[in-house]
């Protein structure tokens, strides 16, 4: 049997609905799984740690980064620049070593296009109003970007079906579960795919509660 092909894996979600703490759980549980760190220009919170949870640059070295075509994809959130390394990516995948790489969506449809080979995953929570009390307890940010946030997870959420999985983190112990079971899967996973009639579903039902 050949060997298995490292595979890279894109995880993306609205902001709020748990992707952050669903990645450092699978990788606590699967140590051999590279994150890639994302740059950005936004400031660091207090809990962060330059170059593990990312590389914290400034705007004129995000732009030179991206002029340097050392990007494999970047966005514009809110009012601040994300962005993916290029080299970092493709070293990991030469070794054989799959990636995991937590982004937005749009960002995840940058990296589809140049990388379609990768397997991409969407976190919804399970409703927005449980969106809205995971952003308060976060007790980072200002009421107005709360506001803003919520508004904007209405827009990040259609994107959902650009996606070939959806996991609603109802439950971490089970979200995380289902998570591992995609990457171990290797893209092969039945379960949790976009064309689920289940999932179709529940995602029209958490939509419909935002109109």
């Amino acid at each position: 049997m050949p060997p298995r092909s490292a595979k890279l894996f894109v995880i993306a979600a609205p902001s709020g609905a748990g992707k952050t703490t669903l990645v450092k759980a699978l990788l606590q549980r699967n140590p051999n799984l590279t994150f890639s760190v994302s740059y950005t220009t936004r400031e660091k919170r207090s809990n962060e740690e330059d170059g593990r949870d990312y590389f914290f640059v400034t705007g004129e070295e995000f732009a030179r980064l991206y002029g340097d075509g050392q990007l494999l994809e970047s966005a514009q959130v809110f009012d601040n620049r994300y962005g993916t390394g290029r080299a970092q990516v493709e070293a990991s995948l030469a070794e054989g070593r799959d990636v995991i790489l937590e982004i937005d969506w749009q960002g995840a449809r940058q990296v589809r296009q140049s990388m379609p080979e990768c397997e991409s995953i969407f976190i919804l929570p399970p409703s927005l109003e449980e969106l809205e009390r995971r952003l308060r307890n976060r007790r980072t940010d200002s009421e107005a970007v709360i506001e803003r946030r919520l508004r904007d997870a209405i827009g990040d959420i259609s994107h959902w079906d650009e996606f070939d999985y959806v996991i609603i983190n109802d439950d971490l112990r089970k979200s995380v579960l289902e998570l591992e079971g995609i990457i171990s899967a290797n893209g092969r996973q039945e379960g949790n795919r976009t064309d689920d009639p289940n999932i179709q579903r529940r995602v029209r039902l958490l939509l419909s509660t935002g109109a």
